[in-house]
């Protein structure tokens, strides 16, 4: 059965020219088209992402050291190539352009809490293994008990490499701060500081890396392994990487 006002909408669709033809599907159907180009990216989006989608394997950081792109050439995908990983489908994810310092004079001082945040938000979230530091940002990581015990990690991941002794010859120690009462002082600064404190060896210092010494940097850097790192096998294949001849 014809409905009267649809033939009449035929009608005067074929009645139209190319442009008014495109004006009147869309006056009449631009909900539904929306709807469907919206649905459309979604799908698209979808599998655009699953095409294109790489496992991380490692995540490492600077912190107070610039890279040129050599460098950061050879901390990323010069690792991967060495360690004989597909990067179609991985990566090694490097955050640069952290900064940490506590002088507040510092010109860049105001950069700082951004890189804090940042710092403890990949930590909790276990999205930091490893950190390249100097001794400025060393000392901070260790102060705050981010850094394993780096020679028992030798021991129990590295104790075959060929290279062992010089990473015992690189162990280099530092202080944490298991508690204090630094919030006490900043409060009422006539109060005494005291801490309790342990030393152990948190990092390796990086001078006889042929990786880093290629870079010619003026001061040291060291490594370190957050405590919390579910990739610790990855992170001994990339200290075996940096130290390899």
């Amino acid at each position: 059965m014809n409905h009267p006002v649809m033939d009449e909408e035929r009608r005067k669709f074929r009645t139209l020219n190319g442009r008014a033809r495109v004006r009147y599907i869309w006056d009449y159907y631009k909900l539904p088209i929306a709807v469907f180009l919206i649905l459309a990216y979604i799908v698209g989006y979808n599998i655009y992402g699953r095409l294109t989608h790489k496992d991380v394997i490692l995540y490492a950081g600077l912190v107070n050291v610039a890279a040129g792109d050599d460098l950061m050439s050879e901390l990323d995908s010069g690792f991967l190539t060495w360690n004989g990983t597909d990067a179609s489908k991985n990566m090694l994810r490097l955050y640069t352009g952290l900064y940490l310092t506590a002088d507040e004079n510092d010109p860049n001082f105001e950069y700082v809490y951004a890189s804090r945040v940042k710092i403890l938000a990949t930590i909790d979230g276990e999205q930091l293994d490893l950190v390249l530091m100097d001794r400025e940002a060393f000392d901070a990581f260790a102060s705050e008990g981010y850094l394993i015990n780096m020679e028992d990690f030798l021991n129990e991941q590295l104790s075959d490499y060929e290279n062992f002794e010089t990473l015992r010859a690189a162990l280099t120690t530092n202080t944490a701060v298991l508690e204090d009462n630094a919030t006490d002082v900043r409060l009422d600064p006539s109060v005494e500081y005291y801490a309790v404190t342990e030393d152990y060896p948190m990092a390796l210092e990086l001078s006889q890396s042929p990786v880093i010494r290629r870079a010619g940097f003026n001061g040291s850097v060291y490594l370190g392994i957050i405590g919390n790192t579910p990739r610790p096998e990855t992170s001994a294949s990339y200290i075996r990487y940096l130290f390899e001849e």
